[in-house]
Order: C-alpha cells, then structure tokens, then sequence
C-alpha cells in the first residue's frame, strides 16, 4: 500500500521489532500530549476546562511532573484543585453529589488517557486497513518481538470492526507472536529463580545471562504494559 500520512506513523512505530508496538504507539502519544499541556495548552481556556474537570491518574500525573515545568505544573494543580474543590467540598455540595455514587469514581478519570485512547483507536484503523491490503506491513506484524498482555487483548477486542477472513488470520499471527513469547519468557523467568541455587553462584552475572537476569523486568512489562 502506498504511504500516506495515515500509513507512516503507523510503520515507524512497527518497524523497530523491539518490545510491543502498542506500547510504542502509546507513549508516542502520551509524549505529545504530555508536552502540549505543560506547554502552549496552559493559556487556552477550553483546555484548562477540560483538564479541570477530568484531572490526571496517578500515572499521568507523574509523567507531567517528570518534566521538570514546575509553574505549569502548579498551575493544572492549582485550577483543578479549585474546581474540584467547589465541586465536592465547599458548603457540603460533595454529600449531594455523592448520595448513592461510589466515591472511587472521582479518581476514574484523566485528561491524558482520553486523549491517548483517541489517538491509539485512530491509528488501530490503520493498522488493520494495513494488515488487511499490505502484504509487508503483515510481514513487519508477524514479525515484532512481541505484543504486551493488555494490548494483546485490546488487539483482539478491536479486530472485530475487520472483515471476517482477514480477522481469522489477524488473531493467528497476534496469538503466535504472543504464545511465542510468553513460553520463552517464563523459560527465562524460571532460568533467573534456578540462577539462586548455590550451584550457579555467579552463573547470573555473565554477559550471556542478560535476557535471565532482566526476565524479571520484562516480564512485568509483558504483563502490564508498563516499565519499573
């Protein structure tokens, strides 16, 4: 398939066949957006509202302030603090508002995962506009190192909006990548618990040993989707 605007963001983050794409996709995303609210989004209002009213989860809100802006910062904290605080607190407004809801809720929502779920289902569609039509674009996807857990099945949820052949044979090249994988892993997992035993003292500390002794690591990514 030709190239387009649409195609090209979508090869770049396939193309390195390290580590699960979606993910890559993700942070792309999340970078953009994270830069654009510490930056020009501070002055415009409709954005600040919106911010106001949805907040960040804990794990925006870290990657905000891993940015280092600390005025931008305190300014997105300082408005929804006071949004938020009219909102729920002041003169016993959040007891109404609270009668026969689930206080968890006030915490659900974020700005940046929005806006992140927004922009990964518009490029989903490429993907398997792609995948359906390309022939090496089902290369470069069969191809990848692998696919994390959470987006294994956010891919396969999603594959029901394409055509019932080209989704048979989507969902077989995403479970053997997949299954591939995670046997491969939890082989490394169960070679890094067999590493402690007194017989292999030092055994781990070899140059050859990396994909044993970072297994742990890998394997928290390959289940949440996320580094630690």
């Amino acid at each position: 398939m030709r190239e387009s605007i649409l195609t090209i963001p979508v090869n770049e983050v396939f193309e390195p066949k390290e580590g699960c794409p979606i993910c890559r996709m993700r942070d792309t995303v999340e970078g953009h957006i994270s830069e654009y609210i510490m930056g020009a989004a501070m002055m415009e209002p409709d954005v600040r509202e919106e911010t106001n009213k949805l907040g960040f989860c804990l794990t925006h809100f870290s990657m905000l302030a891993e940015q280092g802006n600390r005025l931008s910062l305190g300014l997105v904290l300082n408005s929804h603090l006071n949004v938020t605080r009219q909102k729920f607190l002041v003169s016993h407004a959040g007891l109404k508002s609270l009668k026969g809801k689930r206080t968890d809720n006030l915490s659900s929502t974020c700005f940046v995962c929005e806006k992140v779920d927004w922009g990964i289902n518009h490029m989903l569609k490429t993907v398997f506009t792609l995948f359906e039509k390309d022939k090496d674009f089902r290369e470069l996807f069969s191809g990848q190192e692998f696919f994390c857990l959470p987006h294994y099945h956010f891919l396969a949820f999603k594959s029901e909006h394409i055509s019932k052949n080209a989704r048979i044979e989507f969902l077989k090249v995403l479970n053997k990548v997949v299954s591939e994988y995670a046997e491969t892993l939890n082989s490394n997992v169960n070679d890094f618990c067999d590493s402690f035993d007194y017989r292999n003292a030092g055994r781990l500390n070899t140059p050859d040993m990396e994909h044993i002794s970072t297994s742990p690591q890998r394997a928290i990514r390959f289940l949440t989707g996320r580094d630690i």
